[in-house]
């Protein structure tokens, strides 16, 4: 699985930023700062005179593509969702928080999280985005109409973006957040969409974690059957929990937390 090493904590801009290729007096020691190096092999050799991508390049490379997830991301308005600001002692929502925790630990196989609305559910999976993103994984967290209506608008003929790098951009993030489906716009272009985006994950078992207050019969059939494979998903986690936005703001928050948000 490929990692950026460089992606900054948690807040968008900055990580954003610090992503971003910068200058330096410092020259690479392998390449001199062409961004490429030569085999010493003999003539006749297969990779005589070939160029290849040196370290540096890559990396390059890799922080572009990581921040564009983050450009892609709604994790600008979660940056304060985090497993610190989460209240486990909540009744209905421990048995989510713990296994949020496990999988932002180890990302494996697929995490599915059902729940009304206010359960914790955006939370948990936020956290999730966040903690993955101070551990250097190139994480796509996105609402699930929100990141529709972002491909759509790859489309339109004053886009700067290309469709085609924006959807390889989604399908392939090292872990992919999905929050909200079920809520997305029920059109014929949205379904084949997010079916495609959702069947690629399937098939090559990347690690995807999904939210929804959908119940099942209300989820596209050929979406919930790859999202009830055991082998890639063990069980569906139900947070039973009450609206947590309808709680006293002081129950809200873990103790450690809630004196410093109460101020």
């Amino acid at each position: 699985m490929s990692r950026n090493t460089s992606v900054a904590p948690t807040a968008t801009s900055s990580a954003v930023a610090a992503m971003s290729p910068t200058s330096s007096s410092a020259v690479c020691p392998h390449c001199g700062g062409s961004g490429f190096y030569k085999k010493a092999v003999p003539f006749g050799h297969p990779d005589f005179a070939r160029l290849f991508p040196c370290v540096c390049k890559m990396a390059e490379q890799e922080q572009r593509e990581a921040a564009r997830l983050l450009e892609i991301s709604n994790l600008a308005a979660f940056l304060d969702k985090t497993f610190e600001t989460f209240n486990p002692n909540v009744p209905g929502v421990r048995r989510a928080y713990l296994r949020a925790l496990e999988y932002a630990r180890q990302p494996r196989g697929w995490l599915i999280l059902f729940g009304n609305y206010g359960c914790g559910k955006t939370h948990l999976a936020a956290a999730i985005a966040n903690q993955l993103i101070q551990n250097h994984y190139r994480v796509l967290f996105a609402v699930v109409p929100d990141l529709l209506d972002h491909l759509r608008s790859t489309f339109g003929p004053s886009s700067e973006i290309e469709y085609d790098q924006r959807f390889e951009d989604i399908r392939e993030a090292d872990v992919l957040i999905l929050d909200d489906l079920g809520t997305e716009n029920t059109t014929s272009w949205a379904r084949e969409k997010l079916f495609q985006i959702i069947n690629h994950r399937y098939n090559f078992a990347l690690p995807t974690v999904i939210t929804s207050n959908r119940k099942p019969e209300e989820i596209d059939p050929r979406i919930f059957s790859r999202m009830s494979d055991r082998a890639l998903c063990e069980e569906h986690i139900i947070i039973d929990a009450a609206d947590y936005r309808r709680l006293p703001l002081a129950q809200r928050y873990p103790i450690n937390n809630a004196q410093r948000r109460l101020k």
